[in-house]
């Protein structure tokens, strides 16, 4: 993998990154149409997210993340650690002259320290809320402060969660910041129909219990802190957990055909 490095900001990373697709692609940019904004592309969900639209020659790719292990001539990514909203703060997304459509898919996630209320350092909880919510919270103020006056369909897909909805034990911080990402994405939706701003929609969508590193983790958690920890267990042994390509495919079949869902937060299994 070739090594990527760090840009204060997209106009620099811009300005390398077009340069070096223009030798390899020079075709690809003159049709590219679509623009995508992907955190945590580096695995799980948002790494199979990219690799699917990357089949296709009219969409280009930004990733975000503190890791890259996608390299192709369609995609660029920054490195930024989203648990420093300092680093979140400093992020400006780029002007676009040419697009037909700009999406902003906030993937990243974490557990964080999966413990009861008490055993957590502050360090851990603030390291939770800042990567599901904190982080999100800026990056669409951003994205609606850059893109919103422009006439073209802007799509903002926040990765929820079923804790969002259901306490459970030893995943406090995450249970929370998941149900404010799911408040944070239904009072954007009505801001933006009191505005009547039409071509500008958001979802929150959990996306089911999926075989990523995140489950891995969970498995690995003390019974003392996670009186569930067997359950997921046997949801692995027993083939129960959604794969990330699939999972993929049905979140991006929203995005594709918007106007078919009228409410903001809900399941992919909702769509099965």
């Amino acid at each position: 993998m070739t090594s990527v490095p760090r840009f204060a900001n997209y106009d620099q990373l811009s300005r390398c990154a077009i340069v070096e697709m223009t030798e390899q692609c020079p075709y690809f940019l003159m049709i590219t149409t679509k623009y995508y904004f992907i955190t945590g592309t580096s695995r799980g969900i948002g790494k199979a997210i990219a690799e699917q639209l990357l089949e296709s020659e009219d969409c280009c790719i930004t990733g975000i993340g503190r890791t890259c292990t996608i390299t192709r001539s369609q995609y660029s990514h920054i490195t930024m650690d989203l648990s420093d909203i300092s680093e979140v703060n400093d992020f400006r997304f780029p002007e676009i002259e040419e697009a037909s459509e700009i999406i902003l898919i906030n993937n990243s996630g974490t557990t964080g320290a999966v413990r009861y209320s008490g055993r957590s350092s502050s360090e851990e909880i603030a390291q939770a809320f800042n990567v599901n919510l904190l982080s999100v919270a800026v990056m669409i103020n951003a994205f609606l402060a850059t893109y919103s006056n422009r006439n073209i369909p802007l799509r903002i897909l926040n990765i929820s969660s079923g804790a969002a909805k259901n306490p459970i034990d030893g995943w406090s911080s995450y249970c929370a910041s998941k149900a404010g990402l799911d408040m944070l994405s239904r009072t954007i939706a009505e801001e933006l129909k009191i505005s009547k701003m039409d071509h500008v929609r958001i979802f929150s969508i959990a996306p089911g219990i999926v075989d990523t590193a995140m489950q891995d983790e969970i498995r690995q958690s003390n019974v003392r802190d996670f009186s569930r920890i067997q359950q997921f267990v046997e949801y692995k042994n027993t083939d129960q957990l959604a794969s990330p390509v699939l999972t993929a495919r049905l979140l991006l079949s929203i995005l594709e055909s918007p106007e078919k869902y009228t409410e903001t937060v809900f399941s992919v299994r909702d769509l099965k």
